[in-house]
């Protein structure tokens, strides 16, 4: 497996507590994605470290068929000045399993959720996994988002 050893990092954004169950997590996130943009989130955030968005799934109650928490933000060099109704996290170092969605988004992006939620040989640790939309992510039908899963060693 390619896996890769992340070090630890903050993120400051939006959240939401949400569940695959039902189909919860597809209103919840949707939802959450327009706040982000309709109030241009990322240009309230301090100490940012540069403009990549990550949606950071973590705080795993089971596994993906149970709760977690989704933050959509951006990586910061502090937790300091969290402005209200923002929250701050911080990334352990972890072993990362990376996945790259390719093409149209967000359909790319949730057709990569899918090959990892039926995969029976990805060992996951539910720790924290994340998502990086960076400057591809913005162009069109050749967008690009990486896709970290946290695993066991």
């Amino acid at each position: 497996m390619n896996n890769q050893l992340i070090q630890k990092f903050n993120v400051i954004g939006i959240s939401v507590r949400t569940t695959n169950e039902n189909g919860e997590s597809a209103k919840e996130i949707e939802a959450l994605w327009k706040k982000f943009w309709g109030e241009e989130i990322q240009k309230q955030i301090p100490n940012k470290v540069n403009d990549d968005i990550y949606a950071v799934y973590k705080d795993y109650e089971t596994d993906f068929n149970g709760p977690y928490t989704l933050i959509i933000g951006l990586p910061v060099s502090s937790l300091e000045n969290i402005p209200e109704d923002f929250i701050g996290s911080t990334i352990e170092k972890d072993r990362y399993k990376k996945f790259v969605s390719k093409g149209k988004m967000p359909e790319a992006v949730l057709a990569t959720w899918m090959e990892i939620w039926q995969s029976k040989d990805l060992k996951r640790a539910y720790n924290a996994d994340f998502t990086i939309h960076e400057k591809k992510y913005y162009d069109g039908e050749n967008a690009e988002v990486e896709t970290f899963i946290s695993v066991k060693e």
